[in-house]
């Protein structure tokens, strides 16, 4: 081997040793290998505080229509029922869509009722409901129903049980497959108040 070659073989060594025990940029390769994993965590945190303060507003909001719908008062020219939605979207503080709210309210005679299903005859004795069996129509909707709720605000003394559900859309989109479909997640408020017993001229 040449001399020359024997030359360039030594400086090739001592570039390679020389690139080994800099330093410089270290910094940057460690942090776009860290970099990713941050983002991903940060953006988490940002969801879960946002859909934590959405669902915190949303049973606020519940909370104050149920306050309001138990007193049986109806301002001029609005329904109990558009009052109660509109306080819901108002507690929302304008951060959801009128078209993404969802407000139902179910009507009971009393709390034990919540969620049962209306009476009906087993005639074939296999536990659940069948069509033809004989039922009563407790909801009066012309139809036998799991859960006896009638729609509605109530009248004097009923039990009425409030829920809002909101399609809430995810800010990052980084976490639809944990958190949601669609980039969406539905946040749930409920909650269940008798009715004052209040007089029909009141």
């Amino acid at each position: 081997m040449s001399k020359a070659r024997q030359g360039q073989k030594r400086e090739r060594r001592r570039w390679w040793a020389e690139l080994w025990r800099r330093r410089e940029g270290g910094a940057l390769i460690e942090f776009a290998f860290a970099a990713p994993l941050l983002v991903v965590t940060v953006a988490g945190v940002i969801e879960f505080g946002m859909i934590m303060f959405m669902n915190s507003l949303l049973e606020g909001a519940v909370r104050e229509a149920s306050r309001f719908g138990i007193t049986g008062y109806a301002p001029s020219g609005v329904s109990r029922a558009d009052e109660i939605r509109q306080m819901v979207l108002d507690g929302s503080l304008g951060l959801v869509k009128p078209t993404d709210v969802t407000v139902t309210t179910l009507v009971y005679s009393n709390f034990s009722s919540i969620g049962q299903p209306e009476p009906f005859v087993d005639a074939n004795g296999n536990g659940s409901y069948d069509v033809g069996e004989s039922y009563s129509d407790v909801n009066g909707n012309g139809q036998w129903d799991a859960d006896m709720g009638a729609a509605g605000v109530g009248g004097p003394g009923d039990v009425v049980v409030y829920t809002a559900n909101v399609k809430w859309p995810l800010v990052t989109h980084l976490l639809d497959n944990v958190l949601g479909t669609d980039g969406t997640i539905t946040l749930s408020a409920s909650t269940t108040v008798r009715n004052e017993p209040w007089n029909n001229g009141t």
